[in-house]
């Protein structure tokens, strides 16, 4: 039987925390694991794990930046830059420079409230999307300077989430509006096109979607939603076919009962356990089903922790690496 610990509450947010994201290029070879959090508090905090003690320690504060909430943030592939998105309609760029971060960059264009920021795995690009219904590409130009190439407009609401495939230069966007988007640039012309949506009519959610995640061979994705159930997707072969074809994507199964108030937050581990967090302050981890039946599931419930929190899970993130899953405090005090 596996068990979830908690081995150490980390405060210092005055707010809410909305979003994590760990430094991909820590964790290994001698260098301490961190990660970033956001909060309706304005803040970035950086945290670092102590590597004889094991404890976590705020080492860095990021704010006087943004004027409202920080919504959410990434690491760029390097672990060097961090992106962070607000509330504020802006998007900040930061660099670490011997220690101490700097905003080096302000993207603005979004009409309000930037959700989501992801960089694609080369670190070359980088999609912003906002309540404006809109998803942006911004391509990373040296020193520091972002361009925007492409403005996407095929949601019809409040875009929740954007995730670069993790091998291909393909993008996905989920909405209010119940469906995934799945976009990509057909030819080196910044022509990107949607070329697929999941929603309802080919088995996908009924309501809001409000998070994505991949499998570590970018084969399989975990959607998760406000009308209470994970989704499960594949694809026969990873980005584009053999003459330049899309591989659609397929809904493989529904994973249902599991939380009771809305899925804000999935993610898939190195190990193939992927995690949920929900508005019923519950973590789910699921794991692949060698047993299931013909036309059943093909996930199960590995393990059930009630109460992770005292109030909503926002997050879920597991380290890089290692089989631990660090989940955000929502609690505002």
């Amino acid at each position: 039987m596996m068990e979830l610990k908690e081995i150490q509450r980390l405060e210092g947010h005055t707010d809410k925390v909305w979003s994590l994201a760990w430094n991909p290029t820590t964790g290994h070879a001698g260098i301490p694991l961190v990660f970033a959090s956001c909060s309706g508090d304005k803040t970035v905090r950086i945290w670092e794990q102590n590597l004889s003690s094991g404890l976590w320690a705020c080492t860095a504060v990021l704010d006087e930046t943004h004027t409202r909430t920080v919504r959410s943030c990434a690491w760029s592939p390097s672990g060097k830059l961090l992106a962070t998105a607000s509330f504020d309609a802006t998007t900040a760029i930061w660099e670490n420079v011997g220690g101490d971060f700097e905003c080096v960059s302000t993207l603005e264009g979004h009409e309000n409230e930037v959700k989501c920021v992801s960089w694609n795995a080369a670190g070359t690009l980088l999609a912003t999307c906002s309540r404006d219904k809109s998803v942006w590409i911004w391509e990373v130009l040296p020193g520091n300077e972002f361009e925007c190439v492409s403005v996407l407009q095929g949601h019809s609401q409040d875009v929740k989430m954007v995730k670069w495939h993790p091998t291909e230069d393909i993008l996905f966007s989920c909405s209010y509006d119940n469906s995934v988007k799945v976009w990509a640039d057909e030819g080196d012309s910044d022509d990107w096109q949607c070329v697929q949506t999941l929603g309802e009519p080919n088995n996908g959610h009924t309501s809001t979607v409000w998070a994505l995640s991949f499998n570590v061979s970018g084969d399989k994705m975990v959607t998760c939603s406000d009308d209470l159930t994970l989704k499960v997707w594949e694809t026969e072969s990873v980005g584009t076919q053999s003459g330049g074809g899309f591989a659609p994507w397929t809904h493989l199964c529904t994973l249902s009962g599991y939380h009771d108030r809305t899925i804000f937050s999935v993610h898939w581990s190195r190990e193939g356990i992927f995690a949920s967090g929900a508005a019923d302050n519950a973590i789910r981890l699921f794991v692949d089903d060698n047993e299931s039946q013909v036309g059943g599931p093909l996930y199960k419930l590995l393990l059930k922790k009630e109460k992770a929190h005292d109030m909503d899970i926002n997050s879920v993130q597991w380290s890089p690496g290692v089989r631990f899953s660090e989940t955000t405090l929502i609690e505002s005090h």
